[in-house]
């Protein structure tokens, strides 16, 4: 396999997005052009890439050298050089399969769920557009290529989430997504920026720093690395820079499931095990990194309980994991936080897309105390996410539980037994909450009399295929208990961190209580909600509902201080001090210009008087200075 195929990885849906979109206009501009040509280019695209990355996995798994493609020189300056590059390791094509295997199966079902939107060619142009994007941020073979991927996903999720922009509401949320990363990305900036100060002219491609990263000071490496982080707090909705992420569910169903599921917020966790011969080298920001996922793990999964609209459920679900994900790669276990990205994955497009199913078919509706009884009258959406409930709750044998004890299991073995304790109770609250939100949808009475709007085959085969992967996936991380290989760190072996193991026995325990507290936050919910009466008025308020007013809090300090901030500025700084002050030197000079100006009158004999007054003054001042 020729290494030039890395960059048709990339290539393929940014022409076809680039494609899409020229058609889209020309369709409203001249010729309206079928649905079905747009579908056909939009799924060709991140297919044709899984093709070409399945064939570079099959390549390495057969023993083949890591793939790198230099297709020309993107900057240099004066020793610095840096190259438009893609790497093709095992890190990279693990994520390139399963980013365009979901994204192809979101692709197929976005067909029947955006049909009738008359947007339907740009909706698919951003798509691929994004896919092109975060397949440039796996791909690139240096931080500064991946920060062209970061940032182009960043402005597919502004276009995507304020999709229907003729709400007010989406383009707040769209210009919340987007402001809140680009205050993560400024913290990225400085790392990249300080990085390159440091290591810029030895070589800035990942081979090339991880040999020379040892040679930069400690409190340089802990700037470096926390600056990073700061960035994918953004990117993964972590603590304190979540808040866009549940306004983000303003953009299509779609849209969700591609940025929770295949894009967008994994970024964070992939760049953090990208670095890992960085964090390696300053654990104490990596234990920061952990404890910083574990709180927002809890914190989500808190918030989310109160919850009434079914897609904020599962946002604050996906915070919640991805908190999972950081506890692992911050405690150096790269490969284990992987294996929950790949995992999070199958379950978490399917909620998301079961949760689109259930959204058409009453109508739009996605208040969940709206729904209810509708076990019988969408069986195949009933059954489907039941697997992905089970799978994010962490019970066995389902991938979420595999993925997620693994964790759990690394943060006891590193001894950091308050993390443990967080996961351990946020895994209790995960199934809680989703058999909350399972019970009240599918169980009791039935709440609307509205009729089912029927479902077609792009909706159901995704949904069949991911709760294959919901279902089975975890089974390639088998824990050493089952005296199994496990796939993912044979496979990532460079990233699979420190070999600390505990006995058998105690790790059947681990996982023993593991699965109690995944029980007893669904014994809770079925007691609370199975029977649900819904005749009682839903009336929720508190704190927890309104999400411990940090938006509150945010828009007072941040956007109404800056407000206030800006009209100091412009009020007091601006215009009393600064203008005035410019204006009253210029009006000083122009008021001694007319001065000067009544001198210069074209009048000879008062030009011969000043001449002779200055000369009798000189003539006077040598007398009295020489006599």
């Amino acid at each position: 396999m020729s290494s030039n195929f890395l960059a048709w990885i990339v290539l393929i849906p940014l022409i076809s997005s680039a494609f899409l979109g020229l058609l889209y206009l020309y369709s409203i501009k001249f010729k309206k052009v079928a649905n079905s040509v747009f579908t056909f280019f939009a799924i060709l695209a991140p297919i044709s890439s899984f093709i070409i990355g399945l064939i570079f996995f099959i390549s390495l798994a057969n023993g083949a050298t890591d793939y790198m493609y230099e297709p020309y020189t993107w900057l240099g300056v004066n020793g610095y050089i840096i190259s438009m590059g893609f790497l093709g390791d095992k890190l990279s094509i693990f994520m390139v399969l399963f980013v365009t295997f979901i994204g192809s199966m979101i692709h197929i079902y976005a067909s029947e769920y955006m049909k009738d939107d008359e947007g339907y060619g740009k909706f698919f142009s951003y798509f691929n557009l994004f896919m092109a994007s975060m397949l440039l941020l796996v791909l690139a073979n240096s931080p500064i290529i991946m920060f062209i991927g970061w940032e182009g996903v960043g402005l597919c999720s502004y276009l995507l989430i304020g999709f229907y922009f003729e709400e007010p509401l989406n383009v707040i949320a769209g210009n919340k997504a987007f402001i809140v990363n680009r205050v993560g990305d400024f913290g990225f900036i400085v790392g990249l920026v300080t990085m390159f100060f440091y290591m810029g002219k030895l070589g800035f491609d990942y081979y090339a720093l991880q040999d020379y990263v040892s040679l930069v000071p400690t409190p340089v490496l802990t700037i470096i690395g926390i600056s990073l982080f700061i960035g994918a707090m953004g990117k993964s909705a972590q603590i304190p820079l979540y808040v866009w992420l549940p306004d983000a569910m303003a953009g299509p169903t779609p849209v969700s499931a591609l940025i929770h599921a295949a894009t967008m917020v994994t970024a964070g966790v992939y760049m953090v095990a990208r670095f890992h011969f960085l964090y390696d080298l300053i654990p104490n920001v990596g234990l920061f990194i952990a404890y910083i996922g574990a709180f927002s793990a809890l914190f989500a999964a808190i918030i989310a309980m109160r919850q009434t609209d079914i897609k904020k459920i599962l946002a604050y679900s996906t915070i919640s994991q991805l908190g999972y994900m950081f506890i692992a790669v911050g405690l150096g276990a790269y490969s284990t936080g992987l294996f929950h990205v790949f995992t999070h994955a199958f379950f978490k497009a399917l909620l998301f897309m079961s949760a689109g199913a259930i959204i058409i078919a009453l109508h739009h509706e996605q208040n969940i105390f709206k729904m209810g009884g509708l076990r019988k009258r969408l069986p195949l959406i009933y059954t489907v996410m039941l697997i992905a409930t089970l799978s994010i709750s962490g019970m066995p044998p389902f991938a979420g539980f595999f993925s997620k004890d693994e964790i759990l299991l690394k943060a006891y073995i590193h001894h950091e037994y308050l993390i443990y304790a967080i996961g351990l109770l946020t895994a209790s609250l995960t199934a809680y909450y989703m058999f909350r939100l399972f019970f009240i949808t599918f169980e009791g009475k039935n709440y609307t009399n509205k009729k089912i709007e029927p479902l077609g085959w792009s909706i159901k085969a995704p949904l069949v295929i991911l709760a294959f992967g919901a279902g089975f996936a975890g089974f390639i991380g088998l824990p050493e208990v089952t005296g199994a290989t496990n796939l993912i760190d044979d496979w990532l072996k460079v990233w699979s961190g420190s070999s600390l193991h505990v006995e058998h026995s105690q790790e059947i325990i681990f996982m023993s209580i593991s699965v109690i507290a995944g029980l007893m936050g669904i014994g809770v919910a079925y007691v609370k909600f199975f029977k649900y009466d819904f005749n009682q008025e839903v009336k929720y308020s508190g704190i927890i509902y309104n999400k411990f007013y940090i938006d509150e809090l945010y828009d007072a300090v941040f956007v109404k201080g800056l407000q206030k901030l800006s009209v100091f500025i412009a009020v007091v700084v601006d215009d009393g001090i600064i203008d005035k002050t410019v204006m009253s030197l210029s009006n000083g000079f122009i008021n001694l210009g007319r001065r000067v100006g009544r001198m210069q009158s074209a009048n000879t004999r008062a030009y011969a008087f000043f001449m002779l007054v200055g000369i009798s003054s000189f003539s006077l001042y040598l007398i009295l200075k020489l006599g």
